[in-house]
């Protein structure tokens, strides 16, 4: 039984900043796939995603830092992870 005063716990909503780290850093990634889609077929086809994305990835990486931290952006694989998974479609480019 829940304490009174106190609402349960929904672990979904739980203040836990590696899940919040991964949201983020997959929304930040999403970004580019949805503003560019062309340029990333292109990449994905060429084998050049990391040279055209370079300016945009440093640019969602610098935010992903203002938002997380740089020692936890840095000691974490939330960020590559999410550009392997979303920007490359699963392939390990990053």
């Amino acid at each position: 039984m829940p304490t009174p005063g106190r609402a349960p716990i929904n672990p979904f909503l739980a203040n836990d900043p590696n899940a919040k780290a991964r949201r983020l850093a997959r929304a930040l990634v999403s970004d580019l796939v949805t503003y560019f889609p062309q340029r990333r077929d292109e990449g994905l086809r060429d084998g050049t995603l990391r040279d055209l994305f370079r300016e945009e990835i440093k640019k969602s990486y610098e935010e992903f830092v203002e938002q997380v931290g740089r020692e936890f952006a840095d000691s974490t694989p939330h960020f590559q992870d999410a550009l392997n998974e979303i920007l490359a479609k699963g392939q390990k480019v990053f």
